[in-house]
């Protein structure tokens, strides 16, 4: 009889990390990334620390259903991959730690106070996927001299979206380019809005960051080539998987630092004291072979500052 009880101490001893996901567990970067950064602070996963997984699937209303379960499960820290995630968690509690990292700004989302004393429960990455959208739409007007219209596809559901459109607005305007704003937060939307852009004569697609789209990343880069519209993405693995071209921060560099902040919270940090960390390098990827496809010469000064050119 005292067997099992001593099994359950241990196990309580054992700190637990819960792991609140928007997409899948097939999901690049996998949690080994977030493991890498335990490791750095002594947590080994199944030795001295455990994890729960909740993946929401690209379903964002299961999102506050998973994270109460969590803070029921009685975990000692929440770490929540995307926006949605994160402020699920904020929602669910305001006592266990979280380790969020969000490509829209923390403070609008009202994660935090300020970037530099979040002054609460919740700390982590701010990626600025959001606002280097207007990077992006400079990146695709360098790629296609003499567009006329680039499109912009948006997450309606998401509140990534508004952020995007002004910032896209704002370059197209200084670019002296047409903006054409499309929706989708589903599958069968995706395909609608890229059918429709490439029939009013859009030269060009922005994907905006966005984890749903993070979720759909075979479905718009395959829409993307079947319209013959050169598309512009957040992250490495849309060129990986035969995107165009992408611009955005190292998704793995970012979930070994939310591991190395919720290694330093279980050390004894305080989440309200560590600021929230933003992205000083962005990398910059393209596919010579789907730039090839699409008819599309690319730029020398372009090839010259890519980190990741695909053959």
């Amino acid at each position: 009889m005292a067997w099992p009880l001593a099994v359950g101490a241990q196990r309580k001893a054992m700190p637990v990390i819960g792991y609140l996901h928007f997409a899948s567990p097939n999901y690049i970067p996998a949690p080994e990334s977030f493991l890498q950064g335990l490791r750095e602070y002594g947590y080994i996963d199944g030795r001295n620390v455990a994890l729960e997984y909740r993946w929401a699937q690209g379903e964002y209303d299961r999102l506050p259903a998973m994270a109460a379960d969590l803070v029921a499960h009685g975990v000692d820290l929440i770490a929540a991959f995307g926006p949605p995630p994160a402020k699920a968690a904020k929602n669910a509690t305001s006592t266990i730690p979280i380790v969020f990292e969000v490509g829209n700004d923390a403070v609008e989302a009202g994660l935090v106070s300020s970037l530099a004393q979040p002054g609460s429960n919740a700390t982590g990455l701010s990626i600025l996927f959001v606002q280097v959208t207007a990077k992006r739409l400079e990146l695709l007007c360098d790629l296609l001299p003499g567009s006329k219209t680039i499109g912009l596809l948006v997450n309606p559901k998401s509140p990534t979206a508004e952020p995007s459109i002004r910032g896209a607005s704002e370059a197209a305007k200084a670019k002296n380019v047409q903006l054409s704003v499309v929706n989708a937060s589903t599958v069968s939307e995706i395909n609608a809005a890229f059918a429709s852009a490439a029939g009013s004569k859009v030269q060009g697609m922005i994907v905006s960051a966005d984890p749903f789209f993070d979720t759909q990343r075979v479905t718009l880069v395959a829409v993307a080539a079947r319209e013959r519209l050169p598309s512009i993405y957040f992250e490495d693995e849309f060129p990986n998987a035969g995107g165009l071209i992408s611009y955005g921060s190292s998704l793995a560099d970012v979930y070994r630092q939310m591991g190395l902040y919720a290694g330093k919270i279980l050390k004894g940090a305080k989440p309200s004291e560590l600021p929230v960390e933003q992205p000083t390098k962005f990398r910059l990827a393209i596919n010579l072979k789907t730039a090839h496809d699409l008819g599309i010469s690319v730029p020398q000064s372009l090839l010259f500052t890519a980190d990741n050119v695909i053959e």
